[in-house]
């Protein structure tokens, strides 16, 4: 049994030891299991949740939601969450209910914490090392002067201003490693995209704020080129990727990366070139696997195509051309994952389970990419109801193990076996 964390009008963080906490999968207030709860990880950290009231069990099993701070002190509680660093998946969000209706949370992946023996537990697993995304190699004290020493070194590209945008403004990881000389490396290049997914983390829709603004100009292949060979040539285990957070769709942009990719490759043979994509353009896919694409991440939210298209929104493509691009990569030797959208209670259902494994029998993927699906759980609710319940996500695994024991499991991109 854990018991309920939560916070006060000062943010001071409190524990009542007489309430346990519950966590939320789907619709539903579940009390964890052991195997869905570990020790808080290094590099998470523990957020109040904007309005939200906490709900737990008092010691009769019966729900309590309580707006008062429990100390006696009369202030406000306030239900608390933790984020998780890379390399973590979430497998209950947290109980609580919002105060204020109409006002959707921000775009994070809030995850149920409570306390236990003086020691805080999250409701996570670990699906991945996450040495190279742990935040203490990031936003170091070093970094300015890292930007300030590539901006002088490629004064007239502006992906490199943009990244120095956001590797500050947002804490960009992937940003950062372009001025750090190591691992991936973002390259954005391409504003518009061709689907309007609902948890979209660069562009607002349906009143739900993004929590950045999307890259606001088109770069040349120079640009691409000369800075996609530099960090592949000299980053330690380099990657480059191009779809990152603050962009659209690269795929889009296929006649300028196919140019790109090919200068890069008579630049260098060395790191890996990858590209994170919806894969709804199978023409552009295929320029750039025939340039010479060693990787591709297919961000994926269901193989049902009613839940995709209520998700993705695609404009102008359907799954199926989904399917064709990932065919064409997997036919030319490229490195195929899959970037699973992973919602608890959502991604865990059997008919979810089943049409992935379905998908992957069919075609060989070499990972599932967990990601935490960063959406306000009552926002998502609206959309996708409560049809089926989940099995529970360390259930989910289980089956991947089992059913497709050839598939690795992970949370990030891997280099490609012979690209140094």
């Amino acid at each position: 049994m854990y018991s309920i964390l939560y916070a006060n009008e000062k943010d001071e963080l409190l524990e009542h030891p007489a309430i346990t906490m519950l966590g939320r999968t789907g619709g539903d207030w579940v009390e964890p299991v052991k195997d869905e709860m570990i020790p808080l990880p290094k590099g998470a950290s523990l957020v109040t949740i904007p309005n939200h009231i906490p709900v737990g069990l008092d010691g009769y099993d019966k729900l309590t939601y309580f707006e008062s701070d429990l100390s006696g002190s009369g202030r406000q509680a306030f239900a608390v969450a933790a984020l998780l660093p890379q390399g973590f998946t979430r497998v209950l969000l947290p109980a609580c209910v919002n105060a204020c209706s109409g006002q959707s949370l921000p775009l994070f992946g809030y995850t149920a914490v409570g306390m236990k023996r003086g020691q805080v537990y999250v409701a996570a697993v670990q699906t991945d090392q996450h040495r190279k995304w742990h935040p203490a190699f990031y936003n170091t004290e070093r970094l300015p002067v890292r930007i300030d020493h590539m901006l002088k070194r490629f004064p007239h590209n502006r992906i490199v201003r943009q990244l120095s945008r956001c590797a500050l403004q947002y804490g960009c990881f992937t940003a950062q490693n372009i001025f750090y000389g190591r691992w991936e490396g973002g390259i954005p290049t391409t504003p518009t995209c061709n689907a309007d997914c609902i948890g979209c983390i660069s562009e607002n829709h349906s009143g739900v704020d993004s929590p950045q603004e999307r890259l606001g100009f088109s770069p040349e292949v120079d640009e691409i080129a000369e800075l996609g060979a530099y960090h592949l040539a000299n980053a330690r285990e380099a990657i480059i990727s191009f779809g990152q957070g603050c962009e659209g769709e690269p795929a889009l942009s296929a006649v300028k990366l196919s140019e790109s990719i090919r200068k890069m490759r008579y630049s260098t043979p060395q790191g890996t070139i990858n590209i994170n994509t919806n894969a709804g353009y199978t023409a552009g896919i295929k320029q750039m696997v025939e340039a010479g694409l060693d990787a591709m991440r297919v961000t994926l939210f269901s193989f049902n195509e009613d839940n995709y298209n209520r998700y993705h929104r695609p404009r102008g493509y359907s799954l199926q051309d989904v399917r064709d691009s990932i065919a064409v990569a997997l036919d030319n030797g490229v490195q195929v994952s899959l970037n699973l959208l992973t919602f608890p209670g959502f991604t865990d259902r059997e008919s979810e389970i089943q049409l992935l494994l379905d998908f992957i029998h069919k075609y060989p993927l070499y990972m599932i990419q967990l990601r935490n699906l960063n959406i306000d759980p009552d926002y998502f609710q609206q959309h996708f109801g409560q049809e089926e319940s989940g099995t529970g996500i360390i259930s989910m695994l289980n089956i991947f193990a089992r059913e497709a024991p050839e598939v690795k499991v992970g949370s990030y991109t891997h280099p490609v076996n012979g690209r140094g």
